[in-house]
């Protein structure tokens, strides 16, 4: 995922919602219950895990059973202590006391309960980097030194490799072309990090590679759910019982049911948040909506330029929610107004915000009538509502909204289908657009008869435009 693209704004749960998820998880939940277990007799090593005698008690406490139980305890615990849940009180004698966040899960507020997640969170994050106990073990040498060259093992290279899959993820969740809440097969995922986009056929070696990364997220997504972060369905066994046959691709032309034996993933309403507050920490923009609620005019306007529709409208319903409709009105004619280079769209996205306020925002549409830049907009708005004794417009400020139109849809969509629609509707129902629209007092004439030019079919109409394109230019002094 790169860091300069903009991402699309997450809908959130309300975080008193995703606070009850966080104190669910399993991982936290078990963190929480042996913090309040421990007590004088509570031993500690020396990197503040519990020593080895103790485990089974803790196991115990925890309800666990079978030969991952002391495992699962131990890292309970260690998350209790990351999390200053338990506090190590002397290092030396390995004595522990109720840290200060314990009361923060029964008492604090959702923020509070959410912090605390985050810590645990990251420390399953890390734990998720590092190989498994039996390459550890693999990798001892004779004086019982951590050898990480015979690992092949890079830290650093395996969390930005973490990193950037959960990037990849929440991408995908939060795009709106994307699976959504749906789950994602684990080797798209992998894929996404390994093939590079311009590749047609991936190469043996690649597909290797791929296969690679999908057996190291299997390990790292049953890690990651006890957490909250996803929900994961893992590798189906009988493709692991083989080595070789585990690392195929899935062969082209599988049913979903065959897919999803290879690995699904999806981010929980609670990973979502975990991991937008993450990238907002490395400094990556990251909206949500609601962001803006509680802003202006100007800054919804500007904020929601760049979102997709249906997240420009969830914003903007809530920021319409929090104002009364006359004045809301009012606050986006006035942002909408402006000649730069950014203002059609925000005067496309003030006539659909206009668009969910009732009759009582009629007056202040009456009010901007005559106004250059706002007085087509407040037409379509009285006219769409069915208001009376709405004035007609003026050829030159048909013109102008046209010609404002184009240029805020080029700047929301670029060259898409509507908008290539677009051009030929107004070419086939003005025959000579052309000869009018260079005359028309907008800062984007030029640009947008450039772009007619280059959308319409017709190559004679094509044509007509670039010359009209010109001519719009020498007029502007360009």
């Amino acid at each position: 995922m790169s860091d300069s693209s903009p991402l699309p704004p997450v809908r959130l749960h309300p975080e008193a919602e995703l606070a009850r998820d966080a104190l669910s998880t399993p991982l936290l939940s078990r963190a929480a219950r042996l913090a309040r277990w421990a007590g004088p007799d509570t031993r500690v090593d020396a990197g503040g895990g519990l020593v080895d005698e103790q485990l089974p008690a803790a196991a115990e406490v925890l309800g666990l059973s079978g030969d991952d139980a002391a495992a699962y305890a131990g890292e309970a615990w260690r998350v209790a202590v990351d999390t200053g849940l338990v506090e190590v009180v002397d290092e030396e004698a390995g004595t522990v006391a109720p840290g200060a966040e314990l009361p923060l899960l029964t008492g604090g507020s959702p923020q509070d309960v959410l912090g605390v997640w985050l810590g645990a969170l990251e420390t399953v994050l890390a734990d998720a980097s590092v190989p498994d106990l039996d390459d550890l073990v693999d990798a001892m040498d004779v004086g019982g030194e951590l050898d990480l060259s015979s690992l092949d093992w890079d830290p650093e290279a395996e969390a930005e490799f973490l990193d950037g899959v959960l990037g990849n993820l929440y991408l995908l969740t939060v795009s709106e072309d994307g699976p959504g809440d749906g789950p994602v097969p684990l080797p798209a995922l992998a894929a996404s990090m390994i093939v590079p986009s311009d590749m047609g056929e991936p190469t043996n070696d690649v597909l290797e590679q791929v296969s690679d990364a999908m057996m190291r997220l299997d390990d790292q997504f049953r890690l990651l759910e006890p957490v909250g972060l996803v929900e994961y369905q893992p590798v189906d066994e009988a493709l692991m019982a083989d080595a070789e046959g585990a690392a195929e691709e899935p062969p082209a032309g599988v049913d979903d049911a065959d897919v999803s034996r290879y690995g699904m993933v999806r981010l929980t309403p609670l990973g979502l948040y975990g991991l937008r507050s993450r990238l907002l920490e490395a400094g990556i923009e990251a909206p949500a909506v609601g962001d803006l609620a509680d802003k202006g005019a100007d800054a919804l306007l500007d904020g929601t330029a760049t979102f997709p529709q249906a997240a420009a409208q969830a914003e903007t319903e809530q920021w319409l929610a929090r104002r009364e409709p006359l004045a809301a009105a009012r606050e986006l004619l006035a942002a909408a107004r402006g000649l730069d280079a950014g203002a059609p769209l925000r005067r496309l996205r003030c006539q659909q915000a206009l668009s969910l306020v009732g009759a009582e925002a009629e007056p202040a549409l009456r009010e901007v009538l005559d106004d250059p830049e706002l007085g087509g907009l407040a037409r379509v708005w009285l006219t769409e509502a069915g208001a009376a004794d709405v004035p007609a417009p003026s050829q030159d400020l048909v013109f102008w909204l046209t010609v404002d139109t184009v240029a805020a849809q080029l700047a929301a969509e670029g060259n898409s289908d509507e908008l290539r629609a677009l051009v030929q509707g107004l070419a086939a129902q003005h025959s000579g657009f052309f000869a009018a629209a260079w005359r028309v007092d907008h800062p984007a004439t030029a640009e947008v008869l450039e772009a007619m030019g280059r959308l319409h079919p017709d190559k004679k109409i094509a044509k007509e435009a670039r010359k009209a394109a010109f001519k719009a230019r020498s007029q502007q002094g360009g």
